[in-house]
């Protein structure tokens, strides 16, 4: 069983080392690939001059397109029976991911998501509040009638069965609402595993309530692509 590592990233240069290195540590992950998707800092050449135990294969979109768009590229790119999604500024943090791809490789869950604990920040700022959270947990509950503590986590491991299953990627913030939406509606199994991982916060201010509210909006649209697909009760 082939298992390959995605990660995301932009504007990740501060990050990106520690977590690569973090992943290489993996003892089933066979491949990593790091998805640069337009960054304007290092990430790239970071990442691409990382000497790791790994094979790592690092992909360069020439423009911003998204998370959807860049693990969409990374996936059509190297091919997996695994894939492990890892965002970009966990850090050493990301070295906990091995529990979310015993139980898939074990053939006991399709789909593990990460439950991050109450301390989520890597640094002294504050998590948001929760609203686009909620309002993803509230939509999978009415779509699937199923209960989803961390539908927004980007932190998997997948079945290329799952993917197979539900398509592409969706795009931008509500890649993983509508990933878990469409998981379920196939009836794969679902599995979430607590870990302390941390990553990046951007505060309460305005920076912080901008990314929150772009994402409570894409949230939505991922809820209504699941709608529109036929992934409701």
């Amino acid at each position: 069983m082939r298992v390959v590592a995605l990660i995301p990233a932009f504007n990740e240069a501060d990050t990106i080392v520690q977590t690569l290195t973090a992943v290489a540590g993996l003892q089933l992950v066979d491949e990593i690939v790091v998805i640069d998707d337009g960054s304007q800092d290092a990430t790239f050449v970071l990442a691409s001059g990382c000497s790791l135990s790994k094979q790592v294969t690092v992909l360069q979109l020439g423009a911003n397109q998204g998370k959807g768009a860049a693990l969409n590229y990374g996936r059509h790119k190297v091919k997996g029976d695994v894939y492990l999604l890892i965002d970009a500024d966990l850090g050493s943090t990301a070295g906990l991911a091995g529990a979310l791809l015993e139980p898939v490789v074990r053939d006991q869950a399709d789909m593990t998501i990460a439950h991050f604990g109450a301390v989520q920040s890597s640094s002294s700022a504050k998590m948001g509040f929760g609203i686009a959270r909620h309002a993803a947990s509230l939509g999978v509950k009415l779509l699937t009638g199923h209960e989803v503590v961390s539908p927004l986590s980007g932190q998997r491991a997948i079945k290329t069965q799952v993917l197979q299953a539900v398509g592409d990627f969706f795009a931008g913030f509500g890649v993983e609402v509508a990933l878990t939406v469409g998981a379920l509606h196939y009836g794969f199994r679902l599995s979430e595993i607590p870990l302390a991982m941390k990553h990046r916060a951007l505060g309460r201010g305005p920076k912080g309530l901008w990314h929150r509210g772009r994402q409570f909006i894409q949230v939505l649209r991922a809820l209504w692509h699941c709608w529109r697909k036929g992934w409701h009760l």
